[in-house]
């Protein structure tokens, strides 16, 4: 189990809450210095078409943006390093200048339909795309490479699953169509059938 997350996320504070709430704190337990993602972690990311992922201003303000495109586009370089193409958006740069003040950051990754979050703590840095025409090639779509303004590589620290609970599921439109396809088609049959029938 992956335990530099919680190394991270739990702090004197969060833990006072846990006293309060519950009677108890879970105890500092000693960490590594990362945790690697494991091939369970790399398959997820890879099948994964959106990710949240927040950042924090000078002024000590989070801020959450949505990523989303075709699944795999959040790239595994290793089991340390993520990276996805940033495209021309509303050109407000709120993440990318955030990250360059502060380079933490924390990704939620979610499978509604299975009911499962992956939430990834890390460092990131942003690459000036004009500057790296082979990262581009490298890093996004074919069809998306003219709008693609930055990289964004993030160094993964630690890493968290999720429990199912309160996740509400939600499908995806191919999901959807993928999932009522057989039931098109037995209609289709049962329609030809009826127009055929004396």
């Amino acid at each position: 189990m992956a335990s530099k997350f919680l190394d991270l996320a739990v702090t004197d504070s969060v833990r006072a809450a846990e006293q309060h709430y519950y009677g108890k704190a879970r105890p500092a337990l000693p960490a590594p210095e990362r945790d690697d993602l494991t091939a369970d972690e790399i398959q997820f990311i890879q099948s994964r078409d959106s990710f949240y992922m927040g950042t924090v201003a000078e002024t000590g303000w989070p801020y959450i943006q949505h990523r989303g495109g075709a699944p795999g586009f959040l790239h595994v370089v290793n089991p340390n390093l993520l990276s996805f193409a940033d495209y021309k958006g509303n050109r407000q740069l709120l993440s990318t200048g955030n990250v360059s003040a502060n380079d933490r950051v924390t990704l939620f990754l979610m499978d509604y339909p299975s009911r499962t979050r992956l939430k990834i703590m890390g460092h990131a840095r942003v690459e000036d795309a004009r500057e790296h025409p082979e990262l581009i090639e490298r890093f996004a779509e074919p069809e998306m490479q003219t709008m693609v303004e930055r990289i964004f590589f993030i160094d993964v620290v630690g890493y968290d699953w999720n429990c199912p609970q309160h996740i509400t599921p939600r499908y995806t439109l191919a999901e959807i169509e993928q999932a009522v396809a057989p039931l098109k088609k037995k209609i289709a049959e049962l329609e030809s059938k009826l127009a055929n029938h004396p």
